[in-house]
């Protein structure tokens, strides 16, 4: 077995209490959740009206639309 070597250059973070390491770690600090209703899309096909949405995030400012395809 080969040793490998990892090395982390940074951290980012998308969660449903804050888009920054910093913002989402205060949030749970806080004892924030990150769970609400869904107000994307209609939800009254579906068994829950809940969700831990990602807000204000446009993944298209990150990933490219022929990179994401």
């Amino acid at each position: 077995m080969s040793k490998r070597r990892v090395v982390v250059t940074g951290l980012g973070m998308l969660s449903p209490v804050g888009n920054t390491v910093e913002s989402t770690w205060s949030a749970l600090l806080a004892g924030q959740s990150g769970i609400s209703l869904i107000d994307h899309f209609d939800t009254s096909a579906y068994a829950t009206r809940f969700a831990g949405l990602v807000k204000d995030f446009n993944c298209e400012e990150i990933i490219s639309r022929k990179r994401s395809a």
